[in-house]
């Protein structure tokens, strides 16, 4: 009889554990969406399309919520333990850095929204693929967590350091041009920051594929350096 409680109470934990996760999928795609759309919004200056991403980040706000909150309940009422604690642990903390993400990727739309029809000083070349490999690198930690999969968590090192690298390009060409006409250095400030922010988030996904590792080996182990 106490068997019977005891897969009774796993099923229903790994039921409520599903939910979750599902909506973890449902925020991670949203925020895949927004960086895509923030900076789609820059390469067009499109600031309708960068309003769009500040409204839609309430929506990722209240799935945060939503989730910490079942995260919680779950914990009280389940009392999960070892590696079930571990999961439910690595989604609460990955929500944090998926509701970071989102943040970053507004802070891009309302730039959008600074820099308005301004012709732009350079063309786009290394953001928009900082925003492709930002936005792989959000669905693969997704993917990592979901799976299990300690390779796809260690992927994700290279590609932050692809990012890194195309930061650091960004960096010296705006700099160059803010040397060579001063009356450029509103606009290359704020591409740097859009930059900055996109860096930011693969160091974010990367915390993810670091708390993966965690789950899979119950081992911390740093993958940003």
């Amino acid at each position: 009889m106490e068997l019977r409680g005891s897969v009774d109470k796993k099923i229903l934990f790994e039921k409520k554990l599903e939910k979750l996760q599902n909506k973890l999928l449902q925020m991670g795609g949203l925020v895949q969406e927004a960086i895509a759309k923030a900076v789609q919004s820059l390469k067009e200056q499109d600031t309708s399309l960068a309003a769009e991403v500040v409204r839609e980040d309430d929506l990722i706000d209240r799935l945060e919520l939503e989730i910490e909150e079942g995260c919680l309940a779950l914990i009280a009422t389940q009392q999960p333990m070892a590696k079930d604690l571990r999961k439910v642990a690595t989604l609460f903390k990955m929500i944090v850095d998926l509701e970071r993400m989102a943040d970053y990727a507004t802070d891009i739309a309302r730039i959008v929204c600074r820099i308005g029809q301004e012709p732009l000083i350079k063309p786009l070349m290394d953001i928009p693929r900082m925003a492709e490999i930002t936005q792989r690198m959000v669905k693969e930690a997704l993917d990592a967590y979901i799976r299990e999969n300690v390779e796809l968590a260690m992927k994700m090192v290279q590609e932050d350091d692809g990012v890194d690298k195309l930061h650091k390009q960004v960096f010296r060409e705006l700099l160059t041009i803010m040397m060579e006409n001063p009356r450029t250095i509103t606009q290359a400030t704020h591409l740097l920051f859009v930059s900055r922010y996109l860096e930011r988030i693969a160091d974010h996904a990367t915390n993810i594929g670091e708390e993966v590792l965690f789950l899979v080996t119950g081992e911390k182990k740093a993958l940003n350096k």
